[in-house]
């Protein structure tokens, strides 16, 4: 499908906003709030955009962890496929020409985190590898702020679109915190962050007013944030890749920080393991993730070794799969 400039704009207010309104993001855009629905229900059948609102372990205290697995190539599908029906991963890729499975798995504070990584994968010999990596600090991606690749907002629609609230920043108390009362309003928000309280009362079993609030709460408080989704050849970056890179400890959280300014980088973490900076890289082509590895990664002071894996496809992108 053809995305044009504001088609481009819609997408960006709502990684400013999810929740914003198509009147909202009409008036900063200036055209109307049916323009701009319009575009929203044509993004969403033709190039899969979907925004999600997910529990935001930043604030909650949870650990990510980022698994590799390595199968046979015959089993690669249906064992990511598993892995994207569970509630705890965030995302699940092939990478490797369909020889391994990146995927990340959200664990709740003081779980026994062995036994909900491991004793829960999927059990088959064609499974030849497990390696299994805490993110430890983030730096790029997720909660932490939205794309800035190809921006196409002013600086004040982009003030305009931003909350008059900002996220604690740190783990929220009281009735912001998540319990099991809450498991239905995130599992409809996981599948659409943009669902209507209606909709959202009807899910949940609760009266429109307590969804009204118990959502404007966990969002203040950060303990939701909202991501986009959108399939990347639909923009035209087809040169995705996952990097892991060792780099020197001393030099580590230079090297995030540099990978964060990057606008080729939407995800960038510290982590445990052999290698300890892993990132996803979108570049339009080959040609220019060549062009990123050899001048900006090349040039990053303290990078040992760099490995790389071209990302196939997404199994599951972030939220919930239909």
């Amino acid at each position: 499908m053809e995305i044009d400039v504001l088609d481009r704009q819609v997408i960006y207010a709502l990684r400013i906003n999810g929740r914003a309104g198509y009147r909202e993001i009409g008036a900063v855009l200036g055209v109307s709030d049916q323009t701009v629905a319009r575009r929203y229900r044509r993004l969403r059948a033709e190039a899969g955009l979907r925004v999600v609102a997910l529990p935001n372990p930043l604030t909650l205290g949870q650990e990510m962890w980022t698994i590799r697995l390595r199968t046979a190539p015959d089993a690669a599908v249906k064992i990511a496929e598993a892995l994207a029906r569970r509630r705890d991963t965030v995302w699940v890729s092939l990478t490797s020409g369909g020889t391994e499975i990146s995927c990340s798995v959200r664990v709740p504070a003081a779980a026994d985190w062995e036994s909900l990584l491991l004793e829960k994968l999927p059990r088959t010999p064609r499974l030849v590898s497990v390696t299994a990596h805490c993110l430890i600090h983030q730096f790029a991606g997720g909660a932490t702020g939205a794309d800035r690749r190809d921006q196409p907002l002013t600086a004040e629609q982009i003030t305009a679109l931003t909350p008059d609230w900002q996220p604690a920043p740190t783990a929220p108390t009281g009735a912001a915190r998540l319990t099991s009362a809450d498991d239905r309003l995130i599992d409809a928000l996981a599948r659409d962050g943009r669902m209507g309280y209606t909709e959202l009362a009807a899910a949940t079993g609760w009266p429109e007013s307590t969804v009204r609030r118990r959502l404007r709460d966990l969002l203040h408080a950060g303990a939701l944030f909202c991501d986009v989704e959108i399939d990347p050849d639909a923009l035209g970056y087809r040169g995705r890749v996952m990097l892991w890179l060792s780099v020197a400890p001393s030099r580590l959280a230079a090297a995030g920080a540099a990978l964060a300014s990057h606008e080729e980088i939407v995800f960038a973490a510290a982590t445990t393991g052999p290698t300890n900076l892993n990132a996803t890289v979108v570049c339009r082509d080959m040609a220019e993730f060549y062009r990123y590895l050899t001048e900006k990664i090349g040039s990053l002071d303290g990078v040992e070794r760099v490995e790389s894996a071209p990302l196939l496809r997404h199994v599951k992108q972030v939220g919930a799969i239909s």
